[in-house]
């Protein structure tokens, strides 16, 4: 150590390792988190700065050493200790049968003892080895023929599953652990999220697993550091220096006391029946798993039983891969279309020669929108790779290129809407295009209704989401406007036609009392939301990005409808907290003659509520301030908490961040609630809120 260094501080080094490295192995691998993300951040700020001051303090499995290497030109070659060699394939159930029977065979017959396998699921993702030494990380490599690999060890470091130092006890001086890396299916799909909103800066991942390999194999460690990769560890190579137990299962639990993550799917089966079950089980859980897995994998159990049986060429005899069915495949596009969606969204979908994936057949798969149309170049006639993972809509993955595509035109998004004529429009930074039909477009009809419905909105209580899908899919309801035209006898019809519909036609004098019930009901829920407010009206026409709070704003604002369907984009903009993109959506909607013909007869059908002149200050006690409610409240509901608060002056967001002034946490809050004492926001009790309420006698 330096003289430079005291031991107080070198000491001190050395704790926030053992802390931080404690703490990450508790969240990444146990699943067990022991301290707030917040202390974490400041022991590491801490270790950080203590290491900048003192680099002859900093150890190779510092957590501060996670990402720091510089960016290669190269891998350098490793050789494999023991060859990585690959598993032999099984596609059904008599497959597996005649490699039990091998097994059987070759270790003397049936003695009528049942085998013990190792069973554990074949991850989707890219195989790699770790060298351990004297319990250090000191080299990671992938696969690479089997024979040798390339040296990944830097990349490897960034993953915060792979422990830089063993926990633990008795392990061997040199202990080789094996395992797969692989990107789970949320962070794929959150990085690919913001790859679409990037303007084309992020480059899309095409799938989990290529994305895993590629991640692993980028030259700048910092660039891996930044995706969403993981580890599960599945077997041992070399082991000097120690001995390990003499079973497969236990030797992987040993591997998670020296803090290796397993999976929780990892299990032992008895025989041929045994491992069929687990194949089956794994089989109906795939498609809810977090992770890719492309099958299962079965190891005789006895380490002593595998050496026995040994390898037959560059496969082990006594383990075997049980494959699932494939879940890509090649096809043709034979058309692109264009799906509006309950929202308006517009996605392009490709219209497919029928091809069998992932066990049914596909004719159709969602290309997302048009940068995804762009940056895969996707065009009519071309062949393409396409997914289907179990209820997930098959997706086009990748062009297979060909000699013609060049000479096939390019794809477009159309400049209306197919269903209703209206624009299609895409917003400045957004990555979807949208119908602006809005009220009027048959395919967001039934979402409309149902938004223009709740509670929060016109507030026709006893019309939910099923009975509005009936009115619409009968046509009694073609608009929002259609709903002030309905009498009791056409909800009765609607409601005997579609109980035919569904074969379940009442046949008692009980069911029709209680259809007339809810049909006196409803109209009666009809009648009273002829009389509202204008802000309820403006959030019930559901504008894009138009919540209450904004609606609020506007109404007090403008004063009157009229007046705010005058309003330009820069008219709109002087509304606090009303942007630019906010302020378009507003003005294209009440641009849309559609939208306005059904405003016209909502007026006309009696939809009324009171004007008043434009108030543009806020006054109050809480002006300025942003508050946010969280948990449940005893004296008050949330909504009335929400609409005092704001009749204070105060804005009610929904979500905590460096500009909110302060929370008020009921009951059972939860993560806004630690949002907020991670940001130093401050905190409010029920107690306080309605003491300040009736101070200001609100």
């Amino acid at each position: 150590m330096s003289a430079t260094v005291s031991n107080d501080i070198a000491h001190r080094a050395a704790v926030l390792r053992e802390k931080l490295d404690e703490a990450s192995h508790r969240y990444h691998v146990l699943d067990a988190p022991t301290i707030p993300d917040a202390e974490y951040d400041a022991l590491m700020r801490e270790l950080e700065a203590l290491e900048a001051a003192h680099p002859e303090l900093v150890t190779s499995d510092s957590p501060t050493q996670r990402v720091g290497a510089a960016p290669s030109s190269e891998f350098a070659e490793v050789r494999h200790d023991i060859p990585m060699l690959s598993l032999a394939n099984a596609f059904n159930d008599e497959e597996i049968a005649e490699f039990v029977r091998r097994i059987r065979t070759r270790l003397g017959g049936d003695d009528g003892r049942p085998l013990t396998f190792s069973v554990e699921p074949k991850f989707d993702g890219l195989a790699i080895s770790l060298r351990y030494e004297k319990g250090r990380f000191v080299r990671g490599a992938t696969r690479g023929d089997g024979e040798s690999g390339e040296d990944v060890t830097a990349n490897l470091r960034t993953i915060k599953q792979i422990p830089l130092k063993l926990h633990g006890k008795d392990w061997p001086a040199v202990l080789e652990v094996r395992g797969e890396v692989y990107m789970p299916r949320a962070g794929f799909e959150k990085y690919n999220e913001l790859a679409r909103n990037s303007g084309g800066k992020i480059k899309l991942l095409i799938n989990p697993r290529n994305a895993a390999a590629g991640s692993l194999r980028q030259l700048d460690p910092r660039i891996t550091a930044k995706r969403p990769l993981a580890f599960y560890a599945y077997a041992v190579g070399v082991v000097e220096g120690g001995t390990l137990p003499p079973t497969h299962a236990q030797t992987l639990h040993r591997l998670r006391d020296w803090g290796f993550p397993l999976s929780k799917l990892v299990s032992t089966a008895e025989g041929e029946s045994g491992c069929l079950a687990y194949y089956r089980r794994i089989g109906a859980q795939r498609d809810a798993l977090p992770f890719d897995i492309d099958g299962v994998v079965y190891k005789l159990d006895d380490l002593a039983l595998q050496r026995e049986l040994g390898f037959v060429g560059r496969t082990p005899r006594w383990a075997i891969a049980h494959k699932f069915p494939a879940q890509e495949q090649t096809t043709t596009v034979e058309a692109i279309d264009i799906n509006i969606g309950r929202t308006g969204a517009a996605t392009p979908t490709a219209r497919l020669k029928p091809v069998f994936v992932g066990g049914v057949t596909v004719t159709n798969a969602t290309l997302h929108n048009a940068d995804q149309v762009a940056r895969l170049d996707v065009r009519i006639g071309d062949t393409v790779i396409v997914r289907r993972a179990g209820d997930v809509i098959p997706e086009v993955v990748s062009v297979v290129a060909d000699a013609q595509h060049a000479a096939r035109p390019p794809w477009a998004m159309p400049a209306t809407c197919p269903v209703c004529g209206s624009e299609i429009v895409r917003e400045e930074g957004e990555a979807v295009a949208r119908c602006t039909g809005g009220l009027s477009c048959a395919a967001q009809v039934q979402q409309a209704i149902f938004h223009f419905a709740s509670r929060r909105a016109i507030d026709i209580d006893g019309l939910g989401e099923r009975y509005i899908e009936d009115l619409t899919e009968l046509g009694y309801v073609q608009s929002v406007a259609d709903l002030y035209k309905l009498t009791l006898d056409d909800l009765l019809e609607m409601k005997r036609r579609a109980d035919e519909r569904d074969g379940t036609t009442p046949e008692t004098v009980k069911s029709g009392k209680v259809a007339t019930k809810w049909a006196e009901n409803v109209i009666a829920a009809i009648d009273r939301s002829r009389g509202t407010t204008l802000e309820r009206f403006l959030y019930a026409l559901g504008i894009s990005d138009v919540g209450e709070t904004t609606a609020k704003a506007l109404a007090r604002w403008f004063g009157s409808l009229d007046s705010l369907m005058a309003a330009d984009v820069d008219a709109l903009q002087t509304v606090p907290d009303v942007g630019p993109i906010v302020a378009a959506h507003v003005a294209r909607f009440f641009a849309q003659p559609h939208n306005r013909d059904v405003i016209a007869e909502l007026r006309a059908r009696g939809v009324a509520w009171t004007e008043h002149e434009p108030q543009r200050t806020i006054d109050g006690p809480l002006a300025g301030k942003t508050a946010v409610l969280t948990g449940a409240l005893g004296a008050l509901t949330r909504e009335e908490a929400r609409a005092r608060l704001e009749a204070l002056g105060a804005k009610v967001a929904g979500s905590v961040s460096k500009k909110t002034s302060f929370v008020v946490a009921g009951a059972e809050a939860g993560s806004k609630l630690d949002k907020a004492n991670e940001l130093g926001v401050e905190v409010w009790d029920e107690a306080r809120l309605l003491e300040f309420l009736k101070i200001h006698e609100v």
